[in-house]
């Protein structure tokens, strides 16, 4: 596809995600995602974090298939789950799920420094060569199991998680740092809902439901699969 194509699609992209946030505005709590959160979905090239035969429909709002039964969640969840987090320029981020990584190239443009985890050693290989080439040189990534965090790093000023667990990890709370937040896809899989959680000076975790959502049960030895 010729880029002119491209940058219409991805403009479109954009204009859908923000009739979906005020459509949505009584639930999430605002008429409009925050504007650091649309200028890094406007700069990164979905395009080139989806299988090849799928680029024509890399800017719909849709998830698609990226192999292994895993997909890469639709552009308005992604925009959503970022925002919710409210990430500052100074951040240490972690996030559980690196697919081929399109959120991690996201968070890439909002934060210090990305901490992705990948279960799946073919797709974390493939993510890290689509990321170097996008140039996201503040991602380090692993192959691991995401359920128990990334404890070298820790702790986290902000915890992603793109692929739901019947409960929070404890292991993802203990590396959150105080003040800091979460949001993850939690519970059975036909009653998922996407969660905001916050940790408090006593170290209690505050929840909030934002929405009803579908994803991918989070694989581990942790995670009761």
């Amino acid at each position: 596809m010729r880029a002119e194509d491209l940058e219409a699609l991805r403009e479109d992209m954009l204009a859908v995600i923000a009739a979906c946030a005020f459509a949505l505005r009584g639930t999430i709590g605002k008429s409009a995602l925050d504007d650091r959160v649309m200028r890094a979905m406007g700069k990164v090239p979905r395009h080139e974090f989806v299988p090849i035969e799928l680029q024509p429909y890399a800017y719909a709002n849709i998830p698609l298939p990226i192999g292994f039964e895993k997909t890469i969640s639709q552009p308005f969840i992604v925009a959503l789950m970022t925002d919710l987090l409210d990430i500052k320029p100074q951040d240490s981020v972690l996030e559980i799920g690196t697919g081929l990584g399109y959120q991690a190239a996201i968070l890439a443009h909002l934060a210090r420094k990305v901490y992705s985890i990948e279960i799946i050693e073919e797709l974390g290989q493939e993510a890290k060569q689509r990321l170097r080439q996008q140039r996201c040189s503040n991602v380090e990534l692993r192959i691991a199991d995401g359920y128990h965090g990334w404890s070298e790093h820790a702790p986290f000023d902000k915890v992603i998680v793109t692929a739901a667990p019947d409960l929070i990890p404890p292991p993802l709370i203990h590396q959150l740092k105080t003040g800091g937040k979460m949001v993850i896809p939690a519970g059975l899989p036909d009653a998922q809902k996407l969660i905001l959680a916050e940790k408090r000076a006593n170290g209690r975790m505050t929840t909030k439901e934002i929405l009803s959502v579908r994803f991918s049960q989070l694989e581990g030895t942790g995670s009761g699969l």
